[in-house]
C-alpha cells in the first residue's frame, strides 16, 4: 500500500471556522490498523509533552483540520483523505460566470464565498450581511439552484444539490464552507497533493491525495460500535479507503466508468470518490 494514512473527515458548515464543532471529526486509519480518532493539534501536543488536562480542546476547528493536512505534508507523510463535501458545484455555474477551469473557479469562489474568514459564518455570506467596499457583486450573490446537481450527484439515489440549505442531510453549507480551505491547502503544499479527480483521474505513485467522499455510501457496511453518527461517518471512510487499498482496489474507483464528455464535465465539476 503507498499510503501511511487512510483519513475520513465528517465536515461541517456551522459556526465559523475557528469555532470547535462536534460535528467535525477526523478519524484515520494506518497500514493494518483499524481507524482511530485522532486528537486535536492541543491533545497531541499535550500528549508529546506528557501533560494530561481534562480542559484541552476535544473537538475540532476547519481552520485546524486544514493546517494539519498541510502538516502532514510539510512532514512527508503520504495519505489519502476523504472529505465529505463538495469540492465544486454544477457545470452551469461554470457556464453562468465564464469559468473555464477547477483552479480558476477556486479563486473566484473564494473571493465572493470568503467563508475562510476567522469570524465568518456561511449565513453571513449568504444573507449579504458581509460587505466588502468597491465589490460589486457583493459576496455571497454567485450562487445557483437547488435544482442544479452535479453529475456525480445525479449517479447516486440521495445526494443533495450542493446549492439545496437548510433540509436534512444538506451538503450545501459544509460545501460553501469548505471549498475556501481546499485552496488554502493547495495554495501551501502545491503539486505535492493530488486534488482528485482534478489534477488527473490516476494520482501518481508516492503523492497524497484529497478526494471527497459521501459517507452514506459506505457507512451500513461497519457496525457502529458505539460511534455517534458523525463519528461514524468518518471512522466508516477511513475504514474504506484503507479496505480498498489492501484489496488493490482503489483503482478501480479513481477511474469511473465515464465517457469522455462526462470526464470533461467532472473534470470541473468534481467526483465522489466510490461512485461507479
Amino acid at each position: 500500500m503507498p499510503f501511511d494514512y487512510f483519513i475520513g473527515i465528517d465536515y461541517s458548515g456551522a459556526e465559523t471556522p475557528t469555532a470547535r464543532l462536534k460535528t467535525l471529526q477526523v478519524y484515520a486509519a494506518t497500514p493494518g490498523r483499524l481507524p482511530e480518532r485522532v486528537a486535536t493539534p492541543a491533545i497531541a501536543a499535550a500528549r508529546a509533552a506528557g501533560v494530561v488536562g481534562h480542559s484541552l480542546p476535544r473537538y475540532w476547528t476547519r481552520n485546524e483540520i486544514a493546517h494539519w493536512l498541510i502538516g502532514l505534508v510539510e512532514d512527508g507523510q503520504c495519505f489519502v483523505a476523504g472529505i465529505d463535501h463538495g469540492f465544486s458545484l454544477p457545470e452551469a455555474y461554470f457556464q453562468r460566470y465564464g469559468l473555464a477551469t477547477w483552479p480558476q473557479f477556486l479563486d473566484d469562489f473564494t473571493q465572493h464565498w470568503p467563508t475562510d474568514g476567522d469570524h465568518v459564518y456561511v449565513d453571513f455570506v449568504r444573507d449579504g450581511n458581509l460587505e466588502r467596499k468597491g465589490r460589486a457583486p457583493p459576496p455571497g450573490m454567485r450562487t445557483g439552484s437547488s435544482r442544479e446537481f452535479r453529475l456525480c450527484e445525479r449517479w447516486t439515489s440521495s445526494a443533495k444539490s450542493v446549492f439545496q440549505f437548510d433540509v436534512q442531510g444538506s451538503v450545501a453549507k459544509s460545501t460553501h464552507a469548505g471549498i475556501p480551505w481546499l485552496k488554502r491547502v493547495r495554495d501551501a503544499v502545491g503539486e505535492r497533493v493530488h486534488f482528485w479527480p482534478f489534477d488527473g483521474w490516476l494520482p501518481p505513485p508516492g503523492k497524497s491525495v484529497i478526494a471527497e467522499v459521501y459517507p452514506s455510501v459506505f457507512r451500513n457496511r461497519y457496525p457502529k460500535d458505539g460511534r455517534t453518527a458523525d463519528e461514524h461517518d468518518a471512522w466508516a471512510v477511513a475504514r474504506w479507503l484503507q479496505e480498498m487499498a489492501v484489496r488493490g482496489a482503489l483503482e478501480r474507483y479513481w477511474n469511473p466508468p465515464l465517457t469522455i464528455e462526462e470526464r470533461r464535465i467532472a473534470g470541473r465539476e468534481g467526483w465522489i470518490l466510490g461512485i461507479s
